[in-house]
């Protein structure tokens, strides 16, 4: 099925300018959600907001919004007013900077999206592609969409540009702030970390290898549910025996990594054919 466009921008650098679309880079699955329903009749509920002072329910009509300026006190603003603070949304991504794509960090990175060229961009969006992929180079900039204003990144990807959103410095903290007591890491144990980690190296990261069981198991249940069934309880796995000498659950990793690819090296035996030899 071909991607739906969510949007359209373009993207300048220079006098260059690029129509470009927006597409959704991927789509949550990871949450089975649920609605909270009246347990007498099983209709579904409707939230309601409530005075906090007097108790009285409040309709949409009587609400407005508010910016809490100290403890319990606001400033309040019309509609209009808050469409006046938003940031105008002009579709311009403005390109400020080149740099090397390894200077940016992947804890910066919050949302991706494709981008595909719009009519009369196909030439400029080749170009910029491939421009970037020979430089190896990614394109920094900032984009206004949905009444704010976006730090982002463009980079090629097989042919193609991606646009990520990424984080401004203020939203990041600093990993110093975590703290890590000092420890010893005697060589013996590195050496065997070291292994441990050549031993179940690959090269390739194939996501295709990996999904979501608990999400799979939920919804066979709820599908069980669903045709009259009982939803049966899963049996609880036998905890783990716990290791506290580091060296020894090194070396017993080790041993279950090197029995695990044994396993799956050792040939299937091959059947019997029946009047064969």
């Amino acid at each position: 099925m071909a991607a739906h466009s969510i949007g359209s921008a373009t993207v300048s650098f220079g006098l260059v300018s690029v129509p470009v679309q927006l597409f959704a880079a991927g789509e949550s699955k990871a949450a089975i959600s649920f609605n909270l329903l009246h347990k007498k009749d099983g209709s579904r509920l409707k939230q309601q907001y409530t005075c906090a002072k007097d108790g009285e329910k409040v309709e949409r009509s009587d609400m407005v919004k508010g910016y809490e300026f100290q403890k319990g006190q606001y400033v309040t603003f019309t509609n209009e007013e808050l469409k006046a603070l938003e940031e105008r949304g002009t579709g311009a991504i403005e390109i400020k900077e080149f740099l090397p794509a390894e200077q940016v960090d992947r804890i910066w990175l919050d949302r991706t999206y494709y981008l595909g060229p719009d009519k009369g961009g196909e030439r400029a969006y080749t170009l910029l592609a491939e421009a970037l992929e020979q430089t190896k180079r990614v394109a920094i900039g900032q984009y206004a969409a949905r009444g704010k204003q976006y730090l982002i990144m463009v980079r090629p990807m097989n042919g193609r540009l991606v646009m990520e959103q990424l984080r401004y410095a203020d939203e990041i903290r600093d990993i110093a702030e975590v703290p890590v007591p000092k420890a010893d890491v005697k060589k013996p144990e590195l050496d065997l970390a070291v292994k441990l980690i050549d031993q179940a190296a690959t090269e390739d990261f194939e996501p295709k290898k990996y999904k979501d069981n608990v999400r799979e198991r939920m919804q066979e249940q709820i599908d069980r549910k669903v045709e009259g069934k009982q939803i049966t309880e899963e049996p609880e796995e036998a905890p783990k025996t716990k290791v506290l000498d580091l060296m020894q659950a090194l070396k017993q990793s080790l041993e279950g990594q090197r029995a695990e690819a044994k396993a799956a090296a050792k040939p299937a035996k091959r059947k019997k054919v029946a009047g064969g030899r």
